[in-house]
């Protein structure tokens, strides 16, 4: 099959956990648009706002220099951020909420400014705005997705994968994430891959170091979970695995219905909504 980018189903460490945990979620949030705008959509919450402005100001440092990307301080960039998501956009009940859910991003900003560790050393950038590359040509499958950071360690010349948590909870050992962003980083660009670690800057001063996945096995357990996504939207078949609908469908359904809160439009072009 020749290789066409428009024709192709593409994947990312979030569209196959979506797929994973509901299929009607999954077809909701990655192929659904709202027939009266042609625009995709999306639910807002509390915790997603609080994830999204602390990474927004974290990912913005590593395109600096070093010497640079503490000069302005990491609240000033942050309340900047949590303008996009103040009140009612970002899905808060009250300002009581708001303003618990935003404190606790100012604690992990603060935790980076007194404890920077790898901020302010050298790091790579992937070229690519969206990194991918072609899973399965045969399959006509590619995977993307965006690294939080790559620190560059010269000793050996390779890098080491670093993503920030902000959730209370430690990333499933099973999960797809360090897999896919291994398989990412040794696709699209040229050093080698060394190490990986987990920043859970809700309550760590440093990363904390993970092992790497085995290359050869993480592709096929990713190749097999995107070959069931790719079947899905081939056969368009998107089925709740509950009656009633789940909690990664049902806030979704509600938006499609006309029934949730439109409170803007992200930086991806999707309509946000509130339940």
């Amino acid at each position: 099959m020749s290789k066409d980018k428009f024709t192709a189903v593409w994947v990312s460490h979030s569209s196959i956990g979506d797929y994973l945990k509901c299929p009607r979620g999954y077809y909701l949030k990655n192929v659904y648009k709202n027939p009266k705008t042609n625009k995709k959509m999306s639910i807002m919450s509390p915790a997603l706002a609080l994830g999204q402005t602390v990474h927004e100001v974290v990912e913005s440092l590593s395109v600096l220099p070093v010497e640079e990307r503490l000069k302005i301080p990491l609240l000033d960039k942050y309340n900047q951020a949590w303008a996009k998501v103040a009140g009612e956009k970002g899905g808060f009940k009250d300002v009581a909420q708001e303003q618990d859910i935003k404190a606790r991003g100012v604690a992990m900003l603060d935790r980076i400014t007194q404890n920077p560790g790898p901020i302010l050393k050298k790091a790579v950038k992937i070229r690519q705005d969206l990194p991918y590359f072609w899973l399965s040509d045969e399959d006509n499958i590619i995977l993307c997705g965006k690294i939080d950071w790559l620190e560059y360690l010269p000793e050996t010349d390779s890098v080491s994968i670093l993503d920030f948590k902000t959730g209370k909870y430690d990333e499933d050992p099973d999960s797809l994430q360090l897999p896919i962003y291994l398989q990412l980083v040794s696709h699209c660009q040229d050093r080698i891959v060394t190490g990986a670690a987990y920043w859970y800057l809700d309550r760590d001063k440093s990363p904390k170091s993970v092992a790497l996945p085995d290359p050869s096995e993480s592709y096929k357990k990713i190749l097999a979970a995107a070959k069931r996504v790719a079947l899905a939207r081939k056969l368009n078949h998107f089925q709740c695995p509950k009656i009633d609908g789940c909690r990664d469908c049902r806030d979704l359904e509600l938006a499609a219905a006309g029934k949730a809160k439109f409170v803007g439009t992200n930086d991806f072009g999707q309509e946000v909504y509130v339940i």
